[in-house]
This record gives structure tokens, C-alpha cells and sequence, in this order.
């Protein structure tokens, strides 16, 4: 091995140690010196990476921002309308903070503004929903009744809230839990005729093409994705 491959394996399992201890111990509580120990490495190897434990929070943050757009990215594919975009986008999010501790811990610092960087992941996630809504509104797939911005508001605070109250109860971010959140507002914005063709479940999970990897597995933070941006 080169060293500059072990120098990315080094960061990247710095970066999820760091998550690690984020997520247990809180950013103010979580020591540098757990971190590099956990990652198997010295101190002054997590110096040479990081100047300061708000850069690894940072980074960890950046980190998650890139796999949880990947994740909305990958669930939308060509030919799929808007709603059901929406729906598997959805799913897919939640599917990855479920099993990856890096896009837990990062997701939480953004929203806690822990790391004092410009990154606004609640704010992608809304302006995701938002386009989505658009589009399918333009699909004439939505309801005459429904109006954009209160739909948009309503789906953003409930989905947001599913990942703040999973954080003590995992469950909120089960498949079955946001599948029952679908089944219950899908009628209410689509038109009937679209409605019936939708599955609040995800098209992706169903056929099982969003499984994600075992967090211990999972070592390196995957690469930006182009398409609209998640939380």
C-alpha cells in the first residue's frame, strides 16, 4: 500500500470515528484523543489530517451532505415521476440515516450548527422537495386543490421531525413508519387517477436497490452527486 493510500485510509477512518463519538458523546463532550484512538492511530496522525476538532466536525458534516445527496440522487431514476421521485428520495435519506453513523452524526452537527461552515442540510432538503413538487405539478400529477408552498412546508417539517425523533427511537426511521406517512398523504395531494399508480413504500426498496452498507463496512464518504440536493 502507497502512503498516500494509507493516508486516505487514515482520514477516513478518523472521520468515522469522529462520527462515532459525535453521535454518543455530543460535539462539546466527544475528545480527539478517543477519536484517533479509536481510529487506531496517534494523535499527532489526527493533527496532520485535522487542525481542530471543529474542522473534523466539519468535515464530518461534508461528508454526510455528500452520501445523503447521492443516496436522494440514486433514488430517482429516469422515467419516474416526480411524486414517486419524491417518495423513493425520501426513503432512501432515511434508509441511510438508519445504518450509516457518518450521515447520523453529520446530519445532526449541521443541524445543530455545530461546525460554523455555510452548509444548510435541512435548507438542500427543503429546496429538494420544493423542485420535486414543481415537477410534479408541471406532471399534472397534484391535486387542484393542493398549493406548493403548504404542501412543501407540511412534508419538510414531517420528515425532518421523523429524523429528530428517531434519534431516541429508531423506529420513526423504519421503512414501515415513513411508508405509513406516504400511504397517508399521497391521497391527499395527488389526483386520484395518479394516486393509484404511486407506491408509498418506494419503488426503489421494493426491488431492493437501495439497500445500504453496514456502517462498519462503509469506510470511505462517497463522491458529490449532481441532481437535487437532499437534507
Amino acid at each position: 500500500m502507497s502512503k498516500q493510500e494509507r493516508a486516505v485510509r487514515t482520514r477516513h477512518a478518523l472521520i468515522r470515528s469522529a462520527a462515532r463519538a459525535f453521535e454518543r458523546h455530543g460535539y462539546a463532550q466527544a475528545k480527539l484523543a478517543d477519536i484517533s484512538a479509536r481510529a487506531g492511530v496517534s494523535p499527532g496522525a489526527l493533527h496532520f489530517h485535522f487542525e481542530s476538532k471543529a474542522a473534523v466536525a466539519r468535515t464530518v458534516e461534508s461528508a454526510a451532505g455528500a452520501m445523503l445527496r447521492r443516496a436522494a440522487w440514486l433514488a430517482q431514476p429516469p422515467g419516474t415521476n416526480a411524486l414517486q421521485r419524491l417518495t423513493n428520495a425520501s426513503h432512501a435519506l432515511a434508509g441511510l440515516l438508519r445504518a450509516d453513523v457518518v450521515a447520523r452524526a453529520g446530519f445532526r452537527l449541521n443541524c445543530d450548527a455545530v461546525g460554523g461552515g455555510e452548509l444548510d442540510l435541512r435548507e438542500e432538503w427543503r429546496g429538494c422537495v420544493e423542485h420535486l413538487l414543481a415537477e410534479a405539478a408541471d406532471e399534472g400529477l397534484l391535486a387542484r386543490r393542493a398549493v406548493l408552498t403548504e404542501l412543501s412546508a407540511a412534508i419538510v417539517a414531517a420528515t425532518v421531525g421523523f429524523e429528530v425523533l428517531g434519534r431516541r427511537d429508531p423506529e420513526w426511521l423504519s421503512h414501515r413508519a415513513l411508508t405509513g406517512f406516504w400511504r397517508t398523504v399521497l391521497p391527499c395531494l395527488a389526483r386520484p387517477d395518479a394516486w393509484g399508480a404511486l407506491d408509498p413504500g418506494s419503488t426503489r426498496t421494493r426491488h431492493g436497490e437501495d439497500r445500504v452498507e453496514d456502517e462498519e463496512e462503509s469506510v470511505e464518504p462517497p463522491v458529490e452527486a449532481t441532481g437535487p440536493a437532499p437534507p
